[in-house]
């Protein structure tokens, strides 16, 4: 099986990772034991996932992958974006974090509470060779927090390719299916079938 080092701590996230990259052996920060924070000093997602695969390669001289994600809402002329983690501050709660969200947007139309989700995954191989897969899932605000599963924003977010539930309320596999880091991860998995 296929080693690879994951830039992350968030156990969440490394489970979808595991979920979505089955056919790898996924290595995070706490498995391998190894501190990486870079400073996320990018205007774009790609340009911090590249910042953040690059320095866990330099680490690990081994191939490393890492992903930067977050929720762009078109109410907010975008953001949080690529500041989502550390929106209304980093140690603040995302329960506190969506009902904030969601009172700013009370009287707001559902035609004009559109959002997506978008992730960029960055793989550095052996060599030290960058590349970026961009997955995007477009959908709506809600207007209450719904379901328990998933992590962030999703207990507020509708998406357009859905049934109407937040991607709290769905299962892993369906929230993997369709979600931002699902579609970016099938494509840099695409990529590493295509070199093999």
């Amino acid at each position: 099986m296929k080693k690879i080092y994951v830039a992350t701590n968030n156990n969440h996230k490394i489970m979808e990772i595991r979920e979505i990259l089955k056919g790898f052996e996924c290595i995070s920060l706490k498995d391998a034991g190894i501190e990486s924070n870079p400073e996320e000093t990018g205007s774009t997602f790609e340009e911090n996932a590249i910042i953040k695969a690059m320095a866990l390669h330099k680490l690990t001289g081994e191939a490393a992958i890492a992903d930067d994600s977050g929720i762009c809402i078109d109410a907010f002329g975008g953001e949080p974006g690529i500041f989502s983690s550390r929106f209304l501050g980093e140690d603040t709660a995302y329960d506190i974090k969506n009902n904030i969200i969601l009172d700013r947007l009370k009287d707001t139309p559902w035609d004009e509470r559109g959002a997506q989700f978008v992730c960029a995954v960055a793989y550095v191989n052996e060599k030290g060779e960058a590349k970026s897969f961009l997955g995007v899932c477009p959908g709506h605000i809600g207007y209450e927090p719904k379901g328990d599963r998933g992590f962030g924003y999703d207990p507020i977010f509708v998406p357009v390719c859905g049934d109407g539930r937040t991607t709290a309320e769905m299962t892993d596999d369906e929230k993997n299916a369709i979600s931002h880091r699902g579609l970016a991860m099938r494509e840099f998995a695409k990529h590493l079938e295509n070199l093999a």
